[in-house]
């Protein structure tokens, strides 16, 4: 039986640069680590107690220093071909207001998770529901993935709210799939969420 990379059907995604993407009001760019304005907002975004609450990285950020270490490790994913991720900002004015990205990039199979978070000040204005149409649809059409999966921790009612009306279908409940809160040694049930290039637009008038 042949392998999925061996097979002549097989339409990997190309790599490349993070692009520059515009839509609902944001501009979606790629990150800096030489820069300290983007190392600081990196370090606001990952320490942020909300953020905390629902993710418990492996690689704490705690001061510029790791914040700027982090972010370098993003952006290398993405000259790897692994990752894309992108700052989130005001079209308008250039304010970052969080970051959205993919990640676990399956050239072969076409598929990637998405994962974002909203700066504090930036929040209660549909910030991660238009950058996720913004970055969910060029995913599919333009980059060239089939499936693009969203998890989160079970009990993220917020984060739910913002896949569902972008077209995430809830596909289930991962048990024990992440670590709980502020822990490394206890889990917590996720919920997965996926989009197909396939599925149906949303109503992005709605957005």
């Amino acid at each position: 039986m042949p392998r999925a990379d061996d097979s002549p059907h097989a339409d990997p995604v190309p790599a490349g640069p993070v692009p520059l993407l515009y839509g609902h009001g944001l501009a979606l760019c790629p990150w800096d680590p030489a820069s300290e304005a983007d190392v600081d907002a990196w370090l606001r975004g990952q320490s942020d107690d909300e953020f905390r609450r629902w993710n418990t990285p492996l690689m704490p950020v705690t001061d510029l220093d790791t914040a700027r270490a982090h972010l370098r490790s993003k952006v290398e994913g993405a000259e790897q071909g692994t990752s894309v991720p992108f700052r989130v900002t005001d079209a308008g004015t250039g304010e970052t207001l969080g970051q959205i990205g993919l990640n676990a990039v399956n050239r072969v199979m076409r598929t990637a998770r998405v994962g974002y978070w909203v700066l504090p000040e930036a929040r209660g204005r549909g910030v991660a529901t238009r950058a996720l149409a913004v970055a969910a649809r060029w995913s599919l059409t333009e980059f060239g993935l089939h499936r693009l999966e969203l998890d989160h921790a079970d009990g993220h009612d917020v984060s739910c709210r913002v896949a569902v009306r972008c077209g995430f279908r809830l596909e289930g409940t991962l048990r024990d799939a992440t670590f709980a809160a502020g822990r490394h040694d206890a889990f917590r049930h996720m919920h997965l969420h996926a989009r197909l290039a396939t599925d149906p637009e949303p109503n992005w008038e709605h957005i």
